[in-house]
């Protein structure tokens, strides 16, 4: 009986807690990611809502600018955010729940630049390198020597590529086809050109230090249980 009466408390407390605004935040990440119809769809999306549905917690995702989805994670309570890389200098900002996706993040260019030819990755310092602020690829390259230009978001990444402003992008190679889907253009446009050592990783979703523990608690639980399925094996490795 009293083992009863806890779980009851347990779950009116999250239920409770869960109605404190508590929300997802995410960055435009084709296919991970993608903005459909006004509503944020892809595959770690779909393995969120699975987190979220099982957890018995109701919390709507919202895309921004990576940047800025960034900025609200790390000072608002009771706030998601994925796909992250879990690092050492994150490490305590964040619950890490569980990943959501994984990632080979390498340099990428438009195919008609033929000018643009290296075989590792320190030849790539002599070119213009776009990358987003806050993200896990312009940490290691500016650790690695590298000057980088920040952007907000991996769409403005891009979209200065494509205008000749930078010369090269950072991204998975799988990716590249939802990319070019996401910015109306030809998949041969974009060439995967080398990858990055160190930038194979786990995406994860993650919340903010401050976050009710009970939320906690029963996202963690809720990732295992989604994690166990064959689901989850197949939206993780989907490309």
């Amino acid at each position: 009986m009293r083992l009863f009466i806890n779980l009851l408390l347990l779950c009116i407390s999250v239920h409770s807690t869960a109605n404190q605004n508590l929300m997802v935040v995410t960055e435009l990440s084709p296919p991970n990611q993608v903005l459909l119809n006004n509503q944020v769809t892809g595959y770690s999306t779909e393995l969120v809502n699975m987190i979220i549905l099982e957890a018995k917690l109701n919390a709507p995702i919202n895309m921004y600018p990576w940047a800025r989805a960034y900025k609200m994670a790390v000072n608002n309570s009771n706030t998601l955010i994925y796909s992250m890389a879990r690092t050492t200098d994150r490490e305590t900002l964040f619950h890490w729940i569980g990943p959501v996706a994984q990632f080979e993040m390498g340099f990428v260019k438009l195919s008609e630049r033929s000018d643009i030819n290296f075989d590792n990755t320190e030849q790539a310092k002599q070119y213009k390198i776009a990358v987003q602020r806050h993200d896990l690829a312009s940490q290691v390259l500016v650790k690695r020597g590298f000057e980088v230009l920040l952007t907000t978001d991996i769409q403005k990444s891009y979209q200065l590529l494509l205008a000749r402003k930078v010369d090269l992008v950072v991204d998975d190679a799988n990716y590249l086809a939802s990319m070019s889907e996401q910015l109306a253009i030809n998949a041969n446009a974009l060439t995967f050109v080398h990858a990055i050592e160190g930038l194979a990783v786990a995406g994860y979703l993650a919340a903010n230090i401050n976050t009710d523990k009970d939320i906690i608690k029963a996202l963690q639980q809720a990732f295992l249980k989604v994690k166990s399925t064959e689901k989850y094996r197949q939206l993780i490795t989907a490309h």
